[in-house]
């Protein structure tokens, strides 16, 4: 008799186990749909920016770089340097002006974020001239642009500065 007592105990807490494993996998199922509708600002590549080139004198001269999201496009730029080369060699290549990794910029509509390229970082009359630079997100730098600089550079060792929300923090000062 005590069995047959038991057996619909023993189902009546299989069901109960197995509503909770159905809620709980409706609910994650739920969740996982809604996390693959958010609107989680994702990284940028080359290709969701425009960028300008602009010249400026501060700090023995320098180009400021101005990247904004393309129409309809938000994503963010890390705050490390852009990868860029004013040539195909090595000694063209920008290296970090900054020895610590920036804030974050989320770029849409008109925000924009702002790195700053020093050319020429030696003091001597060594270098090379060059009218374009080659320009890149770091990591996607098989997507690179080709920008005309306002004006012919001597580059001698080049820096580049973090991406920056304020123009004012990419400013490539000499150490």
């Amino acid at each position: 008799m005590r069995s047959r007592f038991s057996a619909p105990s023993a189902r009546l807490a299989l069901a109960a186990v197995a509503a909770v494993a159905v809620t709980a996998t409706a609910t994650a199922t739920a969740a996982a749909t809604a996390d693959s509708r958010s609107t989680a600002v994702r990284a940028c590549v080359t290709e969701d920016l425009t960028y300008r080139v602009s010249l400026k004198t501060q700090a023995g001269g320098y180009f400021l770089v101005t990247a904004k999201a393309k129409s309809g496009v938000t994503c963010y730029l890390e705050g490390v340097f852009p990868s860029a080369s004013f040539g195909s060699s090595a000694d063209t290549e920008v290296s970090p002006a900054e020895h610590a990794v920036s804030d974050r910029v989320i770029l849409s509509g008109s925000t924009a974020a702002y790195a700053g390229i020093n050319p020429k970082t030696t003091n001597n009359d060594h270098g090379r001239e060059f009218d374009f630079l080659h320009l890149a997100v770091a990591g996607d730098e098989a997507n690179a642009v080709t920008l005309a600089l306002p004006e012919t550079a001597t580059v001698d060792r080049p820096t580049a500065t973090n991406w920056h929300a304020d123009p004012a923090d990419a400013v490539p000062f000499s150490g």
